[in-house]
């Protein structure tokens, strides 16, 4: 079942699930769901020696991105067709009895920017702030600014408290997140 705002509300308040900064529910609380601000990191590709990126080889990925700090209240454009890390100014604590889930704004999604393409599932368990990805689908520049609401996050209840929460499990990789993290696919074992 999805939270209501009543609930999400609730639950906050309660320390059920733990958001900071706290959040100003008279501006980010929606029927459904709370809005998620931008934050001041972001990691994009950049020209690099590797041809290819290489998913058992962490190197080639890493060194293929490079990453930028912006001030708060500064642009930071996106190119057309480009693909770009970021990272929410909220640091979020789920418990062990809900998930949640990331999704886009419609308002952003209407001037082509693709805001969590994939992987927008936040397990029980799960601390952290939430890495988005993000792809210009438009022809032109889209200028984003630190702070400014970029996404919305639902909280769905689960059947039962999880019994193996995200950071008990053996393979997570990105618990306690603190930045733009990139890709730690290679850090899976090999099949």
């Amino acid at each position: 079942m999805i939270l209501s705002d009543l609930d999400i509300k609730k639950y906050i308040e309660e320390g059920k699930i733990k958001i900071e900064p706290f959040p100003d529910f008279e501006k980010q609380l929606g029927p459904c769901s709370l809005d998620m601000h931008l934050g001041n990191e972001f990691r994009i590709f950049k020209p690099s020696n590797y041809p290819f990126i290489d998913v058992r080889k962490s190197k080639s990925s890493e060194e293929s991105m490079e990453e930028f700090f912006i001030e708060d209240d500064c642009p930071f454009i996106i190119q057309p067709r480009e693909f770009v890390i970021a990272v929410t100014k909220e640091n979020i604590i789920l418990p062990d009895s809900l998930m949640g889930r990331l999704d886009g704004r419609s308002s952003l999604g209407r001037i082509g920017l693709v805001v969590h393409s994939t992987a927008a599932r936040f397990d029980p368990g799960w601390h952290g702030k939430a890495v988005m990805e993000f792809g210009n689908m438009s022809v032109r520049p889209i200028i984003l600014y630190p702070g400014m609401r970029i996404c919305a996050m639902t909280f769905e209840t689960l059947s039962s408290p999880a019994e193996i929460i995200y950071t008990k499990q053996k393979d997570h990789k990105y618990a306690g997140q603190q930045g733009a993290v990139g890709s730690r696919l290679s850090e899976e074992p090999k099949s």
